[in-house]
């Protein structure tokens, strides 16, 4: 993966990569069972809330107000985190961002660290940049353990082997665990609970020997200073309490104003992501204290186009994510498609909004993202923050074939259209033309009318794919104009 960029090397074009995925029968069934299980637990959870409607209302509210005033806020959290006895850095991008905590861990000495599940880690590519300084970084999370020991990449926000079944899982332990520790036990079988034994003997040897651990943040409350880690299988709290040093990678966009306003996100995440009414595992710190958890703590708050994205009024409502998933379980493109064909760490309708906004659209893999939707709604219904994803999708398919001015690097530049749009781009206009002259979409809705017995039902060229599974709608007799002025301006009720 590129840090820079934090795209997956070698990545093709979103819908390249959806037509291979969609071929992998054994994927579409992993992926139709998990996300469907997933959100029919998360509808009953939400309905035990009479005040789920008020609830992501003030998810939504709070965000909003933080991100716009996003300065005071960080910078009050700087000075609490400080004066807990942390140490805070400002990471503008995944390469500074990288040799901030690079140079923090051989400073301690050590060779190897344990990691809380952490998108921002992915992202700017951590683990390869640790590996390029002769430093292993161990997942401890169970879904990352997997993808990590099988070499394969995360495809989910909160299931990041979701594209796995238990027999594949077993297999992968089987073969790859005894070359980064601790073996699988022998006979090995695919009962859920031999596997999480296995996961859990393996990983606790790392626990008790790691000095260092690298983790994200689900929140931080300016008002204290306080980090909070939110999890279900208690690798987090293990990270969080056992090693010398901690060092904590997060966006600057997970601050929140005060512990008020944490406990309507407490209420939110938990039934959003797991279904779950809280989470089993909520560690909060502040800071170090004498004779318990960590002696040292690192905050490394990154930007890496938060601040880009923040300057677009439309599209900086994706950093209200709180990444619970929610709108992958939900979305008919990523259940057929799966995570990989986004080509980011942040998949499925989510991701289409926020890799192209971080990252830029300059890549044909991005630029092909705001695309990777059929702007159906339902993640807009189910964001617990109330992200209008489809709306932000429309704005920047307009960025990709219009072009436009953006701000890239806290500067504003100017975009060129994206190659490939040129017909997209005439089509738009022609109709904007039309619409803009009465006479015009008059003459020509009356023609449409009056050759509508000889309209193909089927579209040639390009549209011919659009039409093999659609019915090409039928034009009527005549346009609205003429039957109102027929009905109505002619005398008729």
């Amino acid at each position: 993966m590129s840090a820079t960029s934090g795209t997956y090397l070698g990545m093709p074009a979103f819908p390249s990569a959806a037509r291979d995925a969609v071929r992998n029968e054994t994927l579409r069934g992993n992926l139709r069972h998990a996300t469907h299980t997933i959100r029919d637990k998360r509808a009953k959870a939400v309905a035990e809330l009479d005040d789920w409607a008020r609830l992501r209302a003030a998810g939504k509210d709070v965000k909003d107000r933080t991100l716009r005033h996003l300065d005071h806020y960080l910078l009050q959290l700087e000075q609490a985190v400080t004066a807990a006895g942390g140490v805070v850095h400002w990471a503008a991008d995944a390469n500074e961002a990288n040799r901030i905590v690079t140079s923090l861990v051989k400073a301690t000495g050590e060779r190897e660290v344990v990691k809380v599940k952490s998108m921002a880690t992915q992202e700017i590519g951590l683990n390869e940049a640790l590996e390029a300084e002769g430093i292993s970084a161990y997942e401890t999370d169970l879904a990352e353990l997997i993808v990590q020991l099988g070499d394969d990449r995360p495809s989910h926000i909160l299931v990041p082997a979701i594209h796995k079944n238990r027999g594949e899982i077993r297999d992968i332990f089987t073969e790859k665990m005894g070359s980064w520790g601790r073996a699988a036990p022998e006979g090995l079988t695919d009962t859920p609970a031999e596997l999480a034994e296995a996961a859990r003997l393996h990983l606790r040897e790392k626990f008790l020997r790691a000095k260092v651990a690298v983790s994200g943040a689900n929140f931080m409350v300016a008002e204290t200073g306080t980090l909070v880690v939110v999890e279900s299988e208690g690798n987090g709290r293990m990270c969080l309490t056992l090693p010398e040093t901690l060092i904590s990678v997060v966006g600057i966009e997970k601050v929140v104003p005060t512990w008020q306003d944490l406990e309507v996100y407490l209420q939110l995440l938990p039934r959003s992501s797991t279904a779950e009414r809280m989470n089993p595992y909520t560690s909060t710190w502040t800071g170090t204290a004498d004779g318990d958890g960590p002696r040292t703590f690192h905050l490394v708050l990154l930007d890496n186009g938060r601040t880009d994205t923040l300057a677009d009024e439309v599209g900086r409502q994706a950093l209200r994510c709180i990444r619970c998933s929610a709108c992958l379980n939900v979305c008919p493109v990523y259940e057929r498609a799966g995570g990989h064909a986004y080509g980011s760490v942040y998949p499925g309708p989510i991701g289409a909004i926020l890799s192209p906004q971080l990252r830029g659209t300059d890549s044909e893999v991005d630029a092909s993202l705001p695309y990777a939707s059929s702007l159906c709604g339902a993640c807009y219904e189910v964001c617990p923050v109330a992200i209008d994803i489809p709306e932000v999708l429309v704005h920047l398919r307009e960025r990709v074939v219009e072009g436009g001015e953006v701000t890239r690097g806290g500067v504003k530049v100017t975009l060129k259209p994206a190659k490939g749009h040129a017909a997209e781009r005439a089509a738009m206009r022609a109709a904007r033309w039309t619409l803009d002259h009465p006479g015009a979409l008059r003459a020509g809705q009356r023609l449409a009318s009056r050759t509508r017995r000889i309209h193909p039902k089927r579209l040639p060229g390009p549209g011919r794919a659009w039409s093999d599974t659609r019915a090409v709608p039928e034009v009527p007799a005549e346009s609205f104009r003429d039957w109102w002025r027929r009905t109505r301006e002619g005398g008729g009720k």
